[in-house]
């Protein structure tokens, strides 16, 4: 692979942004998520848009989410800030000399993604980077690979796919592009009461604090854990759900079954508790409700626990009711409960460091989970159709799982997941018999 050029593309506006060269502060929804870039891959068979109409499209796509263009601050008191300057994104272009055919199979890549997006910064060096790295990968045939890296603190998934159906949108587009109109304004969803109420434990859930899990963190992480992807084809969800035999979404029902094969093949003693570390959307679950158009972070976590002899030994029912059951106590009470208790440790001037993990953590005997089912990473069409290709690549936690809708399976989801390299793998793809491994 070659890089032939590394340009920093900055927004194109008709007047000013209202909000250019505002200082804004991270919201607590903002502090309480990773420090990292997340890089998502985006794969379109030829004919695809010149780089001169993607790199065209995005600059108009940048103008609608501001936030996006800046860079990460901190002032005297160590308090981290978006800085909307319009500093711009990073745009990388490089040729790659195969055929798309050669390094995508099946809906999957069978070859290394480490080069196809930019090089990840770590944690030290997020301020002052671009927070929107891109790199536009051509083959040989014409296929085109988008490797595409954004800072969690700026933006969760919902938003990003939302921004990246933006950006689709103006090059399919071009000067007729319709803007649409996130809502921006960070601050009005962290909101604290008057008088600030905290009734729940957020010092040892969302923030570090006594009573917290720890795990072990192992260097190299990417050299010790590997990624797998299994397909559930649409066919095999169907019979799940009706083995739960009640009402339940895909991602319950996934992510129960899921849990099982996993407590078995890691052959966890009966009575050792396992839980999950589950992603939930807090938009629709705030009172008031933040609109379904808002741009930043709104996620907060839940956290079924079982032992294992439940996981394994409970019906599929009985597991997918304790995921529901935990989930929803993330509910507009708790969420008000965490803003109250970000603005009483603020005004007590105390540290708040999340528990968000480190790069290299070992998880077992729990997991941590996000589901990208209820967005449109695989209906983002740029003029000739959606990608054939949509994965969330090097996940560098053991443990870590992403559900994801399937691009070649037509309602089917594919879960990725991030396992310890001398695993073994039959024992993982035991999820189901007629799910697709892919390595």
């Amino acid at each position: 692979m070659e890089a032939s050029s590394s340009t920093m593309l900055k927004p194109v506006y008709s007047t000013p942004h209202p909000l250019a060269g505002e200082m804004v502060p991270l919201t607590l929804f903002d502090r309480a998520t990773l420090d990292i870039f997340v890089p998502l891959i985006l794969v379109y068979p030829a004919p695809t848009p010149s780089n001169e109409a993607l790199k065209e499209g995005l600059c108009r796509a940048v103008a609608v989410y501001p936030h996006l263009a800046g860079r990460l601050v901190v002032d005297h008191q160590g308090r981290r800030f978006i800085h909307v300057n319009n500093e711009g994104v990073l745009v990388v272009e490089a040729a790659v000399p195969v055929d798309l055919t050669s390094a995508v199979i099946d809906g999957s890549f069978v070859t290394n993604t480490d080069g196809l997006y930019p090089a990840v910064p770590p944690p030290e060096e997020s301020v002052g980077a671009a927070l929107l790295q891109i790199q536009l990968n051509r083959y040989k045939c014409g296929g085109l690979a988008i490797g595409f890296s954004s800072h969690h603190q700026v933006a969760d998934g919902y938003s990003v796919s939302n921004f990246l159906s933006t950006w689709a949108s103006t090059v399919r587009q071009g000067r007729n592009f319709t803007a649409p109109s996130p809502f921006l304004d960070r601050a009005a969803t962290a909101v604290p009461r008057t008088v600030p109420m905290p009734v729940f434990d957020h010092r040892s859930t969302e923030f570090e604090g006594e009573g917290g899990r720890s795990y072990p963190v192992v260097l190299d992480a990417m050299s010790k854990i590997k990624n797998v992807t299994v397909r559930f084809t649409a066919e095999f969800i169907a019979e799940l759900k009706a083995r739960v035999g009640i009402r339940c979404s895909t991602f319950q029902c996934l992510l129960a079954h899921a849990w099982k094969k996993i407590t078995a093949a890691r052959g966890l003693k009966p009575d050792e508790f396992t839980q999950v570390r589950v992603a939930v959307n807090c938009r629709a679950r705030a009172d008031p409700p933040a609109p379904t158009e808002f741009f930043g972070n709104m996620v907060l976590w839940a956290f079924p626990r079982l032992q294992a002899r439940d996981v394994l030994g409970w019906t599929y029912r009985g597991v997918v009711e304790a995921i529901h059951d935990t989930v929803a106590r993330v509910d507009a009470e708790y969420i008000q409960s965490f803003v109250d208790f970000g603005s009483v440790a603020d005004a007590n001037g105390e540290e708040l460091v999340a528990t968000a993990a480190a790069n290299g953590t070992m998880f077992c005997p729990d997991l941590e989970v996000d589901s990208s089912l209820g967005f449109r990473f695989n209906q983002i069409d740029l003029g000739t159709g959606p990608p054939s290709v949509f994965v969330t690549p090097d996940l560098p936690n053991e443990g870590l799982m992403i559900f994801l809708p399937s691009c070649t399976a037509r309602g089917g989801v594919d879960l990725i997941m991030a396992i310890p390299e001398d695993h073994d793998m039959a024992a993982f793809y035991s999820l189901d018999k007629r799910a697709k491994p892919k390595m």
